[in-house]
Formats: structure tokens, sequence, C-alpha cells
């Protein structure tokens, strides 16, 4: 079967070669090996994949390596949360947990269908598991006064993969934060989320990652009737970093508000792509991203609207991207899509990338403003809109992590 699958991938890259021998080093899995098989059609993905054709995981990640870097400090508080540590080594859970919140680490494979679709999934999928990590730690959320949970994902090594699922049931909610802090030559995790009727869920991403590291967190939202989840993700990139979300709406009156800010700096990329399917009547989707990269940076946003004609009517959707390239030499690449079928529909995108306002730079600086301070704080002010929805928690921490990039 490893002969197999590493034929199977073409031209294999000694990084594909290296995640080929921990497949073989897994236990036997029909599923995992579905999802195995899933990655091993494309392998890394890479820039002739039109969905990656900005993000080129082949081509940046050509070793499973160790970074010189140690784990960036994680800045979200952990005081009154649930913590949950994950690392190349394994995992690390709270000794009890209340009423309302029911964990099961299992040693199986869970069924990953459209793993085709997502290949960074499927490989976290197909490669989480073994030694003190299950390959699946699913949750069952039942109160409305749940804790927070948050998750790190930290710790130095080669690789490190994670499957996380949860169910939250008709009525309870969820507040979840989770920092990627980088220290892993590649991490891959796949998040799933289950939201019954009236269930909420509250989830923020902080991200920051070294220049030598490869990211691909893949979260994937399934919404009930009358359900809601708001979303924000504060990215600072990595080598090569992408942040993935997909989302279904089930069950007519389902609303998602889809946020995200990324900051990439000199070799850093940071890739925000979203996949949203109305296949309900009367859900409502607010998205709004914004960026800022400097000279040497890459960001990329991706989203997409998915209206079919007879389950989408009455749908309620908007799409806003906005990046700032502060310098000569910034790139950003942006893809807003929407494919409506349905005509009854309320839909808009909209897409602007450009410098900062000359004339408030002018009126910053008359009032004897650095221009460095200036542009911070104009940056700051433009980043802060799509930060707005975060937990009460985080949200002033997202905002300080902001704002000390902007000053350096």
């Amino acid at each position: 079967m490893t002969t197999a699958l590493r034929d199977f991938i073409k031209n294999p890259t000694a990084a594909e070669l290296e995640l080929v021998a921990r497949y073989a080093m897994q236990s036997e899995d029909a599923r995992r090996e579905r999802a195995f098989l899933a990655f091993a059609e494309t392998g890394l993905p890479h820039r002739r994949m039109e969905a990656w054709k900005w993000t080129d995981f082949k081509a940046a990640l050509k070793a499973l390596e160790t970074p010189a870097g140690a784990s960036a400090k994680d800045p979200v508080p952990h005081e009154g949360a649930l913590v949950f540590r994950f690392s190349p080594k394994g995992y690390e859970a709270p000794a009890s947990l209340p009423d309302g919140i029911r964990m099961m680490a299992q040693p199986g494979v869970q069924a990953f269908p459209g793993a085709e679709d997502v290949p960074m999934g499927a490989l976290a999928a197909a490669l989480a598991g073994g030694g003190k990590r299950p390959a699946t730690l699913a949750f069952e959320i039942t109160s409305g006064d749940a804790p927070r949970l948050h998750f790190v994902f930290d710790g130095s090594g080669e690789a490190s993969f994670a499957r996380i699922v949860f169910l939250i049931r008709s009525g309870a909610s969820l507040t979840l934060t989770e920092s990627y802090l980088g220290g892993a030559g590649l991490t891959a995790s796949v998040l799933e989320f289950d939201l019954e009727q009236d269930a909420r869920l509250n989830r923020t991403i902080f991200q920051r990652g070294g220049s030598d590291e490869a990211l691909a967190v893949t979260g994937i939202a399934h919404l009930g009737a009358e359900a809601e989840m708001t979303q924000t993700t504060l990215a600072f990139g990595a080598k090569v970093a992408r942040m993935e979300t997909r989302v279904v709406h089930q069950a007519s009156g389902s609303k998602l508000n889809l946020n995200a800010a990324y900051l990439s700096g000199k070799g850093f990329h940071a890739d925000i792509t979203t996949n949203v399917r109305h296949g309900a009547p009367s859900c409502v989707t607010r998205q709004l991203t914004k960026g800022a990269v400097l000279d040497g940076g890459t960001g990329v946003f991706q989203g997409k609207f998915f209206v079919p004609r007879k389950t989408g009517q009455h749908t309620d959707a908007d799409m806003q991207h906005q990046a700032l390239l502060l310098e000569d030499g910034a790139q950003v690449f942006a893809k807003p899509e929407l494919e409506i079928y349905a005509d009854d529909v309320e839909c808009a995108h909209g897409n602007t990338c450009g410098a900062l306002d000359d004339a408030q730079m002018f009126y910053l600086r008359q009032r004897g403003i650095p221009e460095t301070q200036a542009r911070a704080m104009l940056t700051e002010a433009f980043i802060a809109e799509a930060l707005g929805m975060a937990d009460e928690a985080v949200r002033d921490v997202l905002l300080a992590e902001a704002q000390n990039w902007l000053s350096l």
C-alpha cells in the first residue's frame, strides 16, 4: 500500500515521501486510507491547482524539518478557559470537564466526506493519531453557558496533525479560541462543527508562525435551522499559511458572520480562503476580510458564495475584501466569487486594494505625528473593524497584537 500511494503522487518531493512514511506507521483503518488517498490524488497543493494557485505548499515545503525558531508566546488569556494543548509529541487536556461538555478521544478515524475538496484537511485527518494523540478528538456541547475552550497548537518538531469534531446540540452554545503559535515545520489541523437548531458558535483564531514554517488550518461547519456562527481570524502568516473555512447553511434561518484580518511582513504569506454554500432558504451571511501587507509579504483572499436555484431562495449574503499595500513590493491576490442560480436573493461583493490615503497621512503629519506612527494609526483603524466581533475575552488582545506588528 505504501508503494502504491507513493507512486500515486506525481514526482513526489522529499516532504511528500516523508508524509507517506508517516502514513505507513499508522494502524490500518479503511477511513484513514480513504482520507490519505484523497490527499495523495494531488499531493501537497501547488500552483497548478486553481484553488491553490497563489499558495503553493509543494514549492514551499521541500522536506519535513524542525524550524530553527521557537513557538511564539500565546497572547490569548488562559484565565477562565479550559485549555487544550496540541504539539508534535501529543496533546494535553484538562483533568476534568464541567457538565455540558463531553469529550471523547477516539483511536479510530471517523468518516471524512468531501475530503477531495480539502487536501490539507484530508492529510490532517489521515495522519492525526498515534502515540499519545487520538485520531479524532470529539466534543459534544449540551450547555448554553459552557466555559470557553482554548486550543493551543505549538511545540517544536517536524510536523503536527490534529482532527477535532464538535457537535453543538440544539440551544447550546460554544465559545472557542485557537492559538496557532508555530514551532513545527508543518502544522495541519481540521476542525469540524455541526450546529443543531438554535445552536451558537463563536470561534476566534489567532495565528503567528515562522518564516520557515508551513501551516494549514481547515474548518468545516454545517449550520442547522436558526443556528448562528461567528468566526474571527487574525493571521500573521508563515512561509506559507492557509486558513480555510467551508460552511454549509443546511436549514432555513441560519446566520453566519465570517470575519478576518491578515498582516503579512517580508517573507510571510497569509491566505484566507472561504467557501459558503447557501443550501437552505432565508439564510444570512456577512463576510468582511481586511489585510495589510509590507514589502516582500504576500496576502491572499479567496471567497465564494454558492446559491443553488431551489434551496437558496431568499438568501441574504454580502462579501467584502479590502487590503492595504503599505510598501512597494507588497503583494495581494484576491478572488471573490458569487455563483448564484436562485432568482430571489440579495447578494453582493466588493474588493479593493490600495495604499493609505495621502490626505489622512498629511493631516496626521501636520500635527507632528511621525510617519511610522501615523501609518500604524491609520492601519490599525482600518483593521479594527474586521476584529470587532471576536469574543470579548480576546478582542482587545487581537487589537494589541495588531498594534505591536504595526509599530515594528
